[in-house]
């Protein structure tokens, strides 16, 4: 596995070894021993998820605000843009963001520790997108901070289409009033 560092040093894209022919291709999506070599980190996954979403959907960005969940994201069909949100007041890189594509053909996988914000928005005609957390889901904890925000300024690559969102994420607060990590 080859781990590429990103602008926040907490957040990692993995690249999974592919051993492919003509009849397809095999890859690890993950073994502990080797994640926990190549990233320093030790953890316990408790919930596997997947959704899948049409072109344009965007779905973010969540985070919860106890019990925060570490996830890593992978898609196994189609296209994704994938963001990271620096959550944490004591952190040297609270409000900055790193993005990644995600795609069955590049089989990364994107580690989002806890303490961040995430998002991600399809770019293919539909997406499977699956993700290992290293908390329960706790709908009582569950946040969303609005994905245009002007502080944060993410550069969704939207090609001038209006994505399609929740109701939760369209009336989420401003990154300024949200609740976030110390």
């Amino acid at each position: 596995m080859n781990v590429i560092p990103t602008a926040i040093p907490e957040v990692l894209i993995l690249e999974p070894k592919v051993f492919g022919d003509a009849r397809g291709f095999f890859l690890e999506s993950f073994n502990r021993k080797t994640f926990q070599s190549v990233s320093g980190l030790d953890l316990d996954f408790v919930q596997d998820n997947h959704s899948r979403s049409a072109r344009h959907v965007l779905r973010g960005l969540h985070y919860q605000r106890v019990k925060p969940q570490g996830k890593l994201v992978r898609v196994v069909s189609g296209r994704v843009w994938d963001v990271a949100v620096d959550l944490r007041r004591s952190s040297p890189n609270f409000g900055k963001w790193v993005g990644v594509e995600l795609s069955a053909d590049n089989h990364r996988q994107f580690w989002v520790p806890p303490g961040f914000g995430h998002g991600f928005v399809v770019l293919s005609e539909q997406a499977d997108f699956l993700y290992k957390t290293t908390e329960y889901w706790y709908p009582e904890y569950d946040r969303s901070i609005l994905w245009n925000d002007s502080q944060l300024a993410i550069a969704w690559p939207l090609d001038g289409h209006t994505p399609l969102l929740a109701a939760k994420d369209a009336a989420a607060p401003q990154f300024a009033q949200a609740e976030v990590y110390d």
